[in-house]
């Protein structure tokens, strides 16, 4: 009997193994992204300082959008 439980457990999975490596997959991405993000407005900024203003406005609405991804993630990962 013992035997049988064992067999039986050793074949399931963890979904909560499952799902903190399904959010970490998801975090690359929006990690990525921000960095790419924030790279490019500091590019731009010494290329046009007179644009710093609206190009760092620009910057935040993107890390914004980048990172509800991220919040997206961890949703799916506590949903699944």
């Amino acid at each position: 009997m013992n035997e049988l439980l064992l067999a039986q457990g050793a074949g399931a999975l963890d979904l909560g193994v499952l799902a903190t490596i399904g959010y970490g997959l998801a975090a690359i991405g929006p990690g990525l992204g921000i960095g790419i993000i924030v790279g490019k407005t500091v590019e731009a900024m010494a290329r046009q300082p007179e644009m710093a203003g609206q190009l760092r406005t620009t910057m935040f609405l993107g890390i914004a959008f980048t990172e509800a991804l991220a919040l997206i993630g961890i949703v799916a990962g506590f949903l699944f």
